[in-house]
């Protein structure tokens, strides 16, 4: 039985202050930009087409070995795969895993030399959204093992021992994850509360407990961060290992159950006195967060691959039912009301998969920094894809809200399209939620002003750093703010190799303008907030909405050249690219009136009055059905008291 609240653990946890949990976050970053990125030169004003157009391409060989496995997959996917009865029984059944590892799914990432397959990020992509269709919750599995999980850190960061004695077991026979959250800890780390002791034997000793462990309740290897304490011989900070999942002292303490993804095999783990290796350090001491971060530059762009195998699928369900079911003489689809829902579906497929690509083609050419694409592509391949759910649901209606079991017994199409809606939910919250990923990219975005300007506007630097900076400031804006007037997007024949029956040009140029437009919106901002400007989350949050949107723009008619050139479709992807930058135009531009018009003062008004109880009156006339129990369970290091849950999969 778990510790009672008349004898709580004492708690181990740092105590930080906002501005100290900044500074981690900010060390963590990536300070340099050494390549170019078409997103932070969209936000400075600067709209950078030969970045991206003409389109990247994969290589022939890799393109013939990806499609190879693809065909490979989708055979496994229909024959092997049953959604219905992964959600219904809340399991992946141990056989569809075993065959997913002799299929080598499991080694997709991973260089042949190890026994992987190597596929490119773009194959990986496209196998994501394969599998996912079939099962989101595999689509988790695969993605959590692969793209955060043991062998990505070990790509970037680490040593030929730990590379030659861990991928080969991640390609072929092991499951891993990643475990970094803690039932107190989300997105601020500096409270991270697990510990790493060194001991005098040369290893490391953790204690400590994580949360959301996705794959943690299979898994025989773990990627753990864990904070090591400073002393001598020792730089300290969170670091990260690698944690052999049966290690005396690990305990799977619970299997936790979701709305949706009921396959996923997502726990609460606990370690007590575990030892761990110094061999099985990744990286130095305090390099943690830093792995964590850069190897979601790239892990972020799984999760977008399923959300475009979701918009596919939503479109396909959309058309067939939509000509199908007929309302008051023709087709539902005929209706305007109903058509505009699915002209949005179809649209946001095409530019969603092109934004997708377009990252996936510049992270395996490794000549631009994506950081801010990958980011980009996580936050509106999410927002978008939970947006098409909701339509397919209200287009088929009662339907929609059925669950394809009760369709089934009662002699229609089992589709599921509930559970997508379901399944969706939580790609805006994984991997950082839409608030932290907007404070993320708005970071990234206004890292130019902050390296010339940082210092004059951060109230505790000293006179004389403040007037260096505002010298520094002053001859950046004096070149950076007069190209913020004009620029090619006011010349009407500008981007005209897009004109092809359909003219995209008008797009283009329509982002070229308010890249410029974007930029200016910012430098007024930092002007008149100056450091305050950070706690203005609303305004960022629409300053990162407006930059997606653009960039979304790009990709779309970028993605509609290539299509057009190779003759795949060329005329319907102009016409599909057209549909979406009309749609996306008319977002850009409520959001640029939003940002200066808006309810963000009188909100964090009534948010206060919510927070002192002013309103709790309004809350009478219910009862509520919760449970008892303290809102953050009791995260205290020390020895587990419950039945080990670890279900290794053999």
């Amino acid at each position: 039985m778990s510790a009672t609240p008349e004898t709580p653990r004492s708690p181990s946890r740092p105590t930080v202050t906002e501005r100290e949990a900044r500074q981690v976050a900010e060390a963590a970053r990536e300070q340099d930009w050494r390549k170019p990125s078409f997103a932070k030169e969209l936000f400075l004003g600067r709209f950078r087409l030969d970045l991206v157009h003409p389109h990247p391409l994969p290589a022939r060989e890799d393109a013939e070995r990806g499609e190879e496995f693809l065909a490979k997959l989708r055979d496994f996917c229909e024959t092997r795969i049953d959604g219905a009865l992964i959600d219904r029984e809340a399991r992946i059944p141990d056989e569809v895993v075993t065959g997913l590892k002799e299929l080598g799914a499991f080694g997709m990432k991973i260089d042949t030399k190890y026994g992987g397959l190597g596929l490119t990020q773009v194959y990986y992509n496209k196998a994501l959204a394969l599998v996912g269709s079939a099962s989101p919750a595999i689509g988790a599995l695969l993605s959590a093992h692969q793209s955060i999980g043991v062998p990505q850190p070990l790509k970037m960061f680490g040593s030929q021992e730990q590379k030659d004695t861990f991928l080969p077991r991640c390609a072929r026979t092991d499951i891993s994850a990643f475990l970094l959250t803690e039932p107190d800890v989300g997105s601020d780390p500096a409270r991270l509360a697990t510990t790493a002791v060194p001991d005098d034997e040369g290893s490391y000793v953790l204690d400590g407990v994580k949360l959301w462990t996705t794959n943690g309740v299979v898994a025989d290897l773990l990627v753990v961060m864990a904070r090591v304490p400073k002393s001598e011989g020792h730089r300290g900070g969170i670091t990260a290992f690698v944690v052999e999942a049966d290690s005396e002292g690990v305990t799977v303490e619970n299997r936790n159950a979701f709305m949706g993804l009921r396959g996923l095999e997502n726990g609460v783990t606990r370690f007590h006195r575990v030892r761990v290796p110094a061999a099985h350090r990744i990286g130095e001491e305090g390099q943690g967060l830093k792995i964590a971060l850069t190897t979601l530059n790239t892990g972020r762009l799984s999760l977008p691959a399923m959300c475009v195998g979701a918009g596919k699928w939503c479109l396909k369900i959309a058309r067939e039912w939509s000509a199908a079911r007929e309302q008051w003489g023709k087709p539902v689809a005929l209706h305007e009301a109903v058509g505009s829902k699915i002209a949005f579906i179809a649209a946001t497929t095409f530019a969603l998969e092109a934004v997708l690509d377009l990252s996936s083609q510049m992270a395996d050419e490794n000549r631009n920094d994506i950081r801010i694409e990958a980011a980009l592509a996580k936050l509106y391949g999410s927002e978008m894809a939970w947006l098409m759910a909701d339509e397919l649901v209200q287009i088929r209606g009662g339907r929609g809200f059925e669950t394809a079991d009760s369709l089934r017994e009662r002699g229609e199409r089992a589709v599921p399209a509930e559970q997508i809606l379901r399944d969706l939910r939580i790609n805006r919250i994984f991997e950082g939620s839409t608030e932290i990923m907007h404070l993320l990219i708005a970071r990234e975005a206004v890292d130019a002003h902050l390296s010339v300007a940082g210092d004059l506007i951060d109230p505790e630097k000293p006179l004389g750093d403040k007037a260096r900076a505002g010298a520094n400031a002053g001859v950046f804006y004096a070149k950076w703010l007069p190209r913020l007037v004009a620029g090619p997007g006011q010349l009407p024949g500008t981007y005209g190799e897009f004109k092809h029956g359909i003219d995209l040009s008008p797009h283009l140029r329509y982002v070229e303008r308010a890249s410029r437009r974007l930029a200016r919106s910012t430098f007024y901002a930092m002007s008149r907030w100056q450091g305050r400007m950070e706690t203005k989350q609303g305004f960022l949050g629409r300053i990162v909405d407006i930059g997606a949107e653009l960039f979304a723009m790009s990709a779309a008619c970028v993605r509609a050249e290539l299509l057009r050139t190779r003759g795949e479709n060329g005329r319907e992807a102009y016409q599909l690219a057209d549909a979406f930058c009309r749609q996306s135009r008319v977002r850009v531009e409520e959001l640029f009136d939003r940002l200066w018009t808006n309810t963000d003062d009188i909100d964090r008004k009534v948010v206060k009055g919510v927070l002192s109880g002013t309103y709790t009156w309004l809350e009478q006339g219910v009862v509520d059905p919760s449970g008892d129990g303290p809102w953050i369970a009791d995260a205290a290091p020390g020895p587990s008291t419950h039945e080990n849950r670890h279900r290794p999969i053999r």
